[in-house]
């Protein structure tokens, strides 16, 4: 009986001593990625204007075709929705069905926040107003808005942080973010862009730093539209951005056989990013012409799953 006792203890000690063993052995635990991912609709611009699916849709498409759980609305699929609490109402209920978050609306066709014509520019603000009021209703926590502006780099910049600053102030309430992004013209500058945000000095005034845009002077003499001329770095460009930015915007055109991105090296990029403290949302932003909206939208967020965890 003794033995018997003794054999049981042993082999009691022995399971417990075995039963520890997984924690030591275990696979090591997959590196989580310093960001989140959120897909921007403008992604899907060419299915939304060809009348394939609408903005109602986009919070189900993004979670049900490419597991993605953050959305990044384009005021132009719904421009005279802003203030329809019916239609806002509908929408929200397809997130909630849906498991979506909303986190920012892409703000265009509302006049440039630096345009040097006080008139112009304070109308621009005026414009943007509804957009902040259904950024909240929303349950957004931000809206990008572009710092368009003619006129000289010193004037402009001027006029810039005068028009976001008055934004700013009254989004600050409501807790909006007011973000720009280098989108062309002198917002395409990095240095610029950080100079204005340096004035600026409100903490819910920030950059939205998209890896791709950086033209900052075009045959036509526009933001947008002719062949560009003059191309400012980059990874220069975001690194200013950084330190002010709320998110960022992970364009891509087009890949090579591996899966990485032509124009950008989004290992050099996302170390940019990482380093400069970010822990915040990274926006899918396809725009290549060689793949299908859909499937380059699933190259882009392979492209960042992979590289993300590395950096």
């Amino acid at each position: 009986m003794t033995d018997r006792r003794s054999f049981l203890k042993q082999a009691t000690g022995a399971l417990a001593g075995m039963a520890a063993l997984p924690a030591v052995f275990a696979e090591p635990t997959a590196k989580k990625m310093f960001f989140d991912i959120s897909l921007a609709e403008w992604s899907l611009h060419k299915s939304i204007r060809a009348g394939k699916l609408t903005n109602l849709d986009f919070p189900a498409v993004a979670k049900n075709e490419f597991g993605i759980s953050i959305v990044e609305y384009v005021n132009q699929f719904f421009m005279d929705k802003a203030q329809d609490k019916a239609y806002l109402n509908d929408l929200l209920k397809r997130c909630k069905d849906n498991g979506v978050t909303n986190h920012l609306i892409m703000i265009d066709g509302e006049g440039g926040l630096a345009e040097t014509d006080a008139a112009k520019r304070n109308e621009a603000v005026e414009k943007h107003k509804k957009w902040v009021e259904c950024a909240k209703y929303l349950g957004c926590k931000t809206i990008r808005v572009n710092s368009f502006g003619r006129g000289s780099a010193e004037d402009v910049a001027k006029a810039a942080v005068e028009g976001l600053g008055k934004l700013g102030e009254f989004a600050k309430p409501m807790n909006i973010n007011i973000i720009v992004e280098n989108h062309g013209g002198y917002s395409s500058n990095g240095q610029w862009l950080s100079g204005v945000m340096k004035q600026v000095n409100m903490k819910n005034v920030g950059t939205l730093p998209d890896f791709g845009n950086f033209c900052v002077k075009r045959s036509e003499g526009t933001e947008w539209g002719g062949k560009c001329v003059e191309e400012y770095d980059r990874y220069k460009g975001v690194a200013e951005m950084m330190p002010f930015a709320k998110g960022v915007s992970a364009k891509t055109h087009e890949f090579d056989a591996s899966g990485n991105c032509v124009e950008t090296d989004y290992n050099r990029i996302l170390k940019i990013v990482k380093d400069s403290g970010f822990r915040g949302i990274a926006g899918i932003e396809y725009e290549g012409e060689k793949l299908d909206e859909y499937e380059g939208i699933k190259k882009t967020k392979a492209l960042l799953e992979r590289v993300g965890p590395l950096v």
